[in-house]
């Protein structure tokens, strides 16, 4: 059976591969001081148009956060995260057990933080006694496959700013939300509006890695003692440098996101058209169609999917996923096996 419940069920783009066996051999230096590494990074910084970030290659989302976070936060400091957010929900306890409590903020269906938001949550921690809100963690695209606005994050932006807070971007699916029909930021955009973030690799075309990107120049010192500590320090760096490297010497990163997201609207439009409405508008390549539960069980029987949240006694969400290697006859597949459980 197909599935379509994650993307990252495929190994690599195959550029990938044949520039990992290309240079299999080539003996370079340990711990991401490599050559395909470094010009991995200062690629990263050509196309950021930022020359004063800094750059680390960790091996997944998970680490990523918890190294990131970590680091950038007081023994008494705390993260403050949609209700939804990974953090919160798909880390288990990863960030709590750094010793940093996560403070979940209700939010609306599509995952987004708002000023609001964080602000209820500042007053609702006043003093010494209770744990102090520091870093905001916000992730684009959302879990829920929502796309944050340039005017959204640079209202986030400003909010935190005027709180002294920290705001950190995860971007296991970046790509995706980049080239989103309804994204208006660049690339470029993030060094400006948030004190670090990561690009995503795992979910976009590599084998594992994450390029975590630190633009705040107080969280640079030291990073690399914090990523040693917390085993994020990988002997073999080149295996995550060459594959960013493959990954932004041209535009792979970003043509294999826009064909995740062609795939999912392609599923998104038959479903639309079968009369069906979606618990959050479908931007991305993550989409959450609300079907009948019977035409789920049906469905179930030939893809793999995640029944994401009930909606009533006979509809529930679904999510489907897809991803830089999604073939259309797949997609194609399910929107005829999703008009003929209809017609049954």
């Amino acid at each position: 059976m197909y599935s379509f419940k994650n993307d990252y069920s495929e190994g690599a783009h195959s550029q990938i591969l044949n520039a990992l066996i290309e240079t299999n051999l080539v003996q370079e230096e340990g711990y991401g001081e490599d050559q395909y590494s470094l010009k991995a990074a200062e690629l990263l910084k050509e196309r950021m148009n930022d020359a004063d970030v800094d750059i680390h290659f960790l091996t997944g989302g998970t680490q990523t956060n918890m190294t990131a976070i970590a680091a950038f936060l007081r023994p008494y400091e705390a993260a403050v995260a949609a209700v939804t957010g990974h953090i919160n929900v798909h880390e288990t306890g990863a960030i709590e057990a750094t010793g940093h409590k996560v403070l979940a903020v209700p939010c609306a269906k599509d995952g987004k933080l708002t000023p609001e938001g964080i602000e209820s949550m500042l007053d609702a921690h006043p003093d010494e006694h209770m744990v102090k809100p520091k870093l905001v963690y916000i992730s684009d695209t959302t879990e829920n496959g929502a796309v944050y606005t340039k005017s959204e994050l640079e209202a986030i932006h400003a909010f935190c700013k005027s709180r002294k807070l920290l705001l950190y971007l995860d971007g296991a699916r970046l790509g995706s939300a980049l080239t989103s029909k309804a994204n208006d930021l660049e690339l470029s955009d993030l060094p400006q509006l948030v004190d670090a973030f990561y690009v995503g690799g795992t979910k976009n075309g590599a084998l594992l890695g994450e390029a975590l990107v630190i633009c705040n120049d107080v969280l640079k010192e030291n990073f690399r003692y914090m990523m040693k500590q917390r085993g994020a320090m990988l002997a073999k760096g080149r295996v995550t440098g060459i594959q960013f490297l493959e990954l932004f010497r041209k535009n792979l990163f970003f043509d294999l996101a826009a064909h995740a997201n062609t795939m999912a609207m392609k599923l998104a439009e038959a479903i639309k058209e079968a009369g069906y409405e979606f618990l959050t508008p479908p931007v991305s390549n993550q989409i959450f169609p609300i079907l009948p539960n019977k035409l789920l069980n049906e469905l179930h029987q030939q893809f793999h999917f995640f029944d994401w949240e009930r909606v009533d006694e006979r509809y529930s969400a679904a999510r489907l996923v897809t991803s830089w290697a999604t073939k259309e006859e797949a997609v194609d597949a399910f929107i005829s096996s999703l008009k003929e459980t209809i017609t049954k």
